[in-house]
């Protein structure tokens, strides 16, 4: 197929099931992150691990960590085929067993199939990305996959609850198995015929595949620090931090850390805007429900409508594509998400009507979903061969932690300033997310800037 007659559109053939496949896997991946946040409560009394809680949500971002890693190395060594079946394998099995759970121990285990599977299934379908669809597609390509871990904010939870209502909640694990089947069935076709970048690399690094697991453990002291004595807490946080900044060094572009121009910079926005973003959306429904008695479910609309706003965005640089220039759209995404941010903190801090919040964090939302989609981009476009996985690890690894490292600052900022139910701890929380919101604007001016050495 020549240049002139390449389709444009990720949804026409050769593309079409390629597309509604890996939309598809996406999106179930993301509908049991977010599907699984509603039922756990049930989940915890039937199976009674209360204390198990916290470990069951840990483990799968721990997981992910390390599917991510693995997966990297060897999609860009074997291809993207065997890894991409083998991290599907996974994260059905992980489904099978979490739904017939009879106990929280092989719950727990469950879900850390789900994360291994889901973390590796991200990163293998990025370099099949790669293989398959043309560079100019590619901002369409990732635009409807914001969408796809987008929607199911808006109704993962509402669909968990009524099955395990209905049903049970062991069917809100087991009813995806089929749908895994048949997006697997769709991309089949597409897997055929890749080959590796760097045949004769090895299909894992060892100090790699090391270094992920010391971060994902120190991701899960982290995650569970808010659960310490407070004194304790504030000692192991920031040792957790260190630990994962040390750790993480060999699983991220050199020059990450130093923001230098290029790719090394769009994994640290990635990092840096995810932090701002989780960081914030967590306590925004506290504020508005402590703060201003906004009933839970009117509250919770405020978090819908950044969905809403985020998948909105993605689509628009679907359709735009490379007509909107890639700096241009970097610090205008990052301008939208801290002008969102900056807005919620002047809403807590000067008691302004809720409205303003909801206001903010829709702008909060569009920037996300102008943001993620091309940094998926410039990651692939910066990528040498051979190196698609590698990078797209490093990506989503810099998400995951960069949300991780936020929450755990907020929880100890948001505790240890005192009375939950007055202005200061929230505004504390902001002012921290927004200080960060900031820097990525200047972030985002780099990760634009031409490649240097």
């Amino acid at each position: 197929m020549t240049a002139t007659t390449t389709p444009t559109s990720v949804l026409r053939r050769p593309y079409t099931l390629t597309t509604v496949g890996s939309w598809s896997l996406i999106f179930l991946a993301a509908f049991e992150s977010l599907a699984v946040t509603t039922i756990m409560p049930i989940v915890t009394e039937d199976l009674d691990g209360r204390a198990l809680y916290s470990l069951a949500f840990a483990a799968v971002v721990a997981a992910g960590v390390v599917g991510m890693v693995v997966a990297g190395s060897w999609a860009d060594s074997r291809g993207p085929a065997v890894p991409l079946l083998t991290a599907i394998g996974l994260f059905t099995a992980g489904l099978i067993i979490a739904g017939t759970a009879s106990s929280m121990g092989v719950f727990v285990a469950g879900r850390f199939l789900q994360g291994l599977g889901a973390g590796g299934q991200t990163v293998a379908l990025y370099v099949l990305i790669a293989k398959v669809y043309p560079p100019v597609t590619h901002i369409k390509i990732f635009g409807a996959f914001a969408s796809a871990w987008v929607l199911p904010s808006m109704v993962g939870p509402f669909a968990a609850g009524v099955v395990a209502d209905v049903l049970s909640w062991h069917w809100v694990f087991l009813g995806v198995v089929a749908l895994v089947a048949v997006a697997t069935a769709m991309i089949a076709p597409a897997l055929r015929g890749h080959r590796p970048d760097t045949p004769n690399g090895p299909a894992f690094d060892g100090r790699r595949v090391t270094a992920a697991v010391i971060v994902a453990a120190a991701a899960v002291v982290l995650s569970s620090s808010s659960d310490w004595d407070r004194r304790l807490a504030w000692l192991l946080a920031p040792a957790s931090i260190a630990v994962i900044a040390i750790a993480a060094r060999g699983l991220l572009p050199p020059g990450t850390y130093r923001a230098r121009p290029g790719l090394p910079a769009a994994v640290l926005l990635c990092a840096a805007a995810g932090a701002v973003f989780f960081g914030t959306e967590v306590y925004l429904p506290l504020l508005l429900h402590d703060r201003y008695g906004l009933p839970a479910w009117l509250s919770g609309i405020t978090l819908t409508a950044a969905a809403v706003a985020w998948a909105l965005a993605s689509a628009i640089q679907g359709r735009l594509g490379d007509r909107l220039d890639e700096a241009k759209a970097l610090r205008a995404g990052a301008v939208l998400l801290a002008g969102g941010t900056i807005i919620v903190l002047l809403t807590a801090a000067l008691g302004l009507p809720p409205v303003m919040a909801a206001v903010g964090w829709f702008f909060g939302g569009a920037g996300m979903g102008t943001l993620y989609p091309r940094i998926s981009t410039l990651v692939l476009a910066r990528s040498e061969p051979g190196q698609q996985g590698f990078n797209t690890s490093a990506k989503s690894i810099a998400d995951a932690v960069g949300a991780s490292i936020s929450l755990a600052l907020a929880g100890l900022v948001f505790a240890g300033l005192g009375d939950t139910t007055a202005r200061t701890p929230y505004v504390g929380v902001l002012l921290l997310t927004s200080a960060v919101a900031v820097s990525v604007i200047a972030i985002a001016g780099r990760a634009a800037a031409p490649k240097t050495r």
